[in-house]
């Protein structure tokens, strides 16, 4: 076990933050409290950008993570730093002739339904592009390989001037791991997936906001120094 000092959360939205698009006054008054204490927060979602314009309270955030890591958005300034390669004219060319349908289309990523995973699989494997294919909560995201959640979180720590090790991550999807494996401690909501909750540090006892709230007041109370285990750093 390690004890560290902890300056930064790395939260992920839709299931974690929000439930049903709706954040509680609890929970923005717990992201107030961490801010308000000098600290940073990054939110790390699979939302394109056109989609995390709708967020609730965007402002309270030093950085967003879109896309599930492909994107870092300085929220206040608006301007979005690309960490990857586009969707190649072939690749889009291949879905289309593929019939995979409806995607959507993000700055980098492609978003599409679940009964598509077979199918996209196949069109993957045979033009050999390469491209992951990653499960959400809502929908399947096709995004370029080496790039998870944990990149976008590690580029915005970056930008902070913090690392990741000073960082806590909250989740409640299976897309929330690779941030998880990468922070100095692992966090999952209490309605997060089982296989998230085995991977964690601590489960919270509150779900949705109110688990987030819930972790940030511990932290506060405990000088945000937390134990977490010596995990390795995650490879997808």
């Amino acid at each position: 076990m390690v004890r560290q000092k902890l300056l930064a959360l790395a939260t992920d939205g839709d299931g974690t933050l929000l439930r049903g698009g709706h954040m509680g006054r609890d929970t923005i008054a717990a992201l107030k409290r961490w801010r308000d204490a000098g600290h940073k927060l990054v939110l790390v979602t699979g939302e394109n950008v056109r989609q995390i314009g709708d967020f609730p309270h965007a402002d309270l955030f030093d950085r967003i993570v879109a896309e599930n890591g492909a994107l870092v958005v300085r929220s206040r300034k608006g301007n979005a730093r690309r960490l990857c390669r586009l969707p190649s004219a072939r690749l889009l060319r291949a879905f289309k002739e593929g019939h995979v349908w409806p995607m959507k289309r993000g700055r980098v990523i492609l978003q599409a339904k679940f009964d598509q995973e077979n199918n996209i699989r196949r069109i993957l494997r045979r033009t050999k592009l390469p491209w992951n294919i990653i499960r959400n909560r809502k929908e399947l995201i096709v995004i370029p390989e080496g790039i998870t959640k944990a990149t976008g979180v590690a580029a915005a720590l970056k930008e902070l001037g913090l690392s990741p090790r000073q960082a806590v991550a909250v989740g409640d999807a299976e897309n929330d791991r690779a941030m998880l494996e990468l922070c100095g401690l692992a966090v999952a909501v209490n309605n997060a997936v089982p296989k998230l909750k085995q991977k964690a540090d601590l489960v919270t006892r509150g779900q949705y906001g109110k688990g987030v709230a819930e972790l940030i007041d511990r932290l506060l109370a405990n000088g945000n120094a937390c134990q977490g285990r010596q995990r390795k750093k995650a490879s997808n």
